[in-house]
């Protein structure tokens, strides 16, 4: 179920010309629904919500009342419905406040045995226990339930005992996290740092013992490297979807819709449940326009951060949105100026993989297309074997590799194993060695003018989409390692320089 609640804008137009402003919403726009009506009687999260006001004496802000009502949702034993919670929101917004109100009050009033704090890094997970402890000593009532020596501070060893027997001990998200230990309550901080699952499974594995154990993961939208995130909020997205799955897994995301404009306080506003209150919309406004100005790294991370949009890269080589604006659905035939056609292959990294994209330029823009692809281990055989047929049919002015790259497989079949017929009579084979990384950097800059025109075919896109820098000395390439295959962006940029400085066809011989 998706919802932005109807509450969230505020007309305040009292003068003339002044625009009506926008508060955050209090409901996120995706979550899961609930199993039955949530009343104190079905829901910890009106204890929460009183044990913050009345003795925290810090009140939640309405959407962590939200949140605290649906993460707490019970089952008819008692036992919490969510035994993972995925909460997502823009940074800024008031999370560490709400995981502080439910770490304590797991501790004072459920008086679990062990609540663990995990975030990407130590010293993090340790400022969070430090304001806990902070706030439990000062807190006239819930000093009476520390004893003189309920903090342990020494490194490592991070421990608050309250007289009931309840712990707080945090940890670093790496596999040694929750080890030998039996948790109750897991209050995962900024999930998208997890790339890979060492800390994710020591810690949630220490929460098996326990019935009514409760994972609440609260982080910001991630990226690709988002390994854990991905793999749960997929799945939850699904059930929502489709009622089929894991009920006990819920998502509560605050996140801007696909595709909104950076500068739209509305969708802003469905990211930013705290907009209008502690967040300035102006502020958030003016880092919006220069992020969208920017683009590159800056909107990626805008996006993410401000948004808590998905984008596939933080430091995408070529901006998303500059190639959707690229895209037609009338592309030019380039059959019709077979005299201008320039072809570059490459090959992934792993062989699995392998592009083969046509370019011409034509009236001052480049146009691409793909005219092959190759998939499975093993699929350069089928490359070498097909080739000659399709480069005899196309009958480009020039064909080009990277024989630095993987595209060195093929090397000696393009240079080497000169048959009868190959190359074609006019056709021009060229190494691309020396000119790599000019080669990869024009790419981007054609894309941003809109100098390129592709009609937005999906490998092309997903490639495009994997492509991130790789610096070497004073340029950049395209990053092959950790990503998924990007050799159609590099047989595109191969491509699109062919296109651009091969000179202009000879004249044709008119016969009187």
């Amino acid at each position: 179920m998706s919802s932005t609640s109807s509450s969230h804008r505020l007309m305040s137009c009292a003068n003339v010309g002044v625009p009506c402003e926008i508060r955050g919403s209090q409901v996120p726009r995706i979550w899961t629904p609930p199993l039955r009506e949530l009343t104190p009687a079905t829901s910890y999260g009106f204890g929460v919500i009183d044990f913050a006001r009345d003795i925290l004496c810090e009140p939640l802000d309405e959407w962590q009342e939200w949140a605290a009502i649906h993460l707490g949702e019970l089952l008819p034993d008692g036992r919490p419905r969510f035994r993972t919670v995925l909460l997502l929101v823009a940074r800024q917004q008031g999370k560490s406040h709400l995981a502080r109100a439910l770490i304590m009050y797991w501790m004072f009033v459920e008086q679990v045995s062990l609540v663990l704090g995990l975030n990407a890094t130590l010293s993090y997970a340790k400022e969070q226990w430090q304001m806990v402890c902070q706030t439990a000593a000062s807190n006239p009532w819930l000093s009476e339930e520390l004893s003189t020596k309920a903090v342990r501070a020494t490194i490592g060893e991070e421990c608050l005992t309250t007289q009931s027997g309840s712990r707080y001990k945090i940890a670093a998200a790496n596999r040694r996290a929750g080890r030998s230990l039996t948790v109750d309550r897991i209050l995962v901080d900024e999930l998208r740092e997890h790339s890979g699952w060492d800390a994710w499974n020591a810690s949630i594995n220490a929460m098996n013992a326990k019935r009514n154990g409760q994972v609440v993961a609260i982080t910001n939208q991630g990226d690709d490297h988002s390994v854990v995130l991905d793999a749960l909020r997929n799945p939850a997205l699904a059930y929502i979807e489709t009622g089929v799955g894991d009920e006990r897994l819920g998502i509560f995301e605050w996140s801007s819709p696909a595709g909104s404009d950076p500068t739209d306080l509305e969708a802003l506003a469905q990211a930013c449940p705290d907009l209008g209150n502690r967040t300035d919309p102006d502020a958030l406004l003016g880092t919006a326009i220069r992020a969208k100005t920017a683009g590159g790294v800056e909107l990626a991370s805008f996006r993410t951060e401000v948004m808590c949009m998905r984008v596939a890269l933080l430091d995408p080589a070529i901006d998303p949105d500059r190639w959707d604006a690229c895209a037609t659905d009338k592309p030019l035939d380039l059959a019709t100026i077979r005299e201008k056609v320039a072809l570059c292959l490459d090959v992934s990294l792993d062989g699995s993989h392998a592009s083969l994209i046509a370019a011409a330029l034509h009236e001052g823009r480049v146009h691409v297309d793909v005219v092959k692809a190759w998939s499975g281990y093993g699929c350069t055989k089928a490359l070498r074997v097909e080739l000659p047929q399709i480069v005899a049919k196309v009958r480009p002015r020039v064909v080009g590799w990277f024989p630095t790259g993987p595209g060195a497989a093929i090397a000696a079949d393009m240079t080497e194993k000169r048959t009868k017929g190959w190359p074609p009579r006019r056709v021009k084979l060229v190494e691309l060695r020396a000119d790599v990384t000019s080669v990869c950097m024009a790419l981007p800059v054609l894309v941003n003018g809109e100098e390129i025109v592709h009609s937005d075919d999906p490998m092309l896109r997903a490639h495009v989409g994997s492509a991130q820098r790789l610096s070497r000395g004073d340029g950049w390439v395209y990053q092959r390692k950790g990503t998924g295959p990007i050799d159609g962006t590099y047989a595109m940029a191969g491509a699109v320089h062919l296109a651009r400085t091969m000179p202009p066809p000879p004249p044709k011989v008119v016969l009187l």
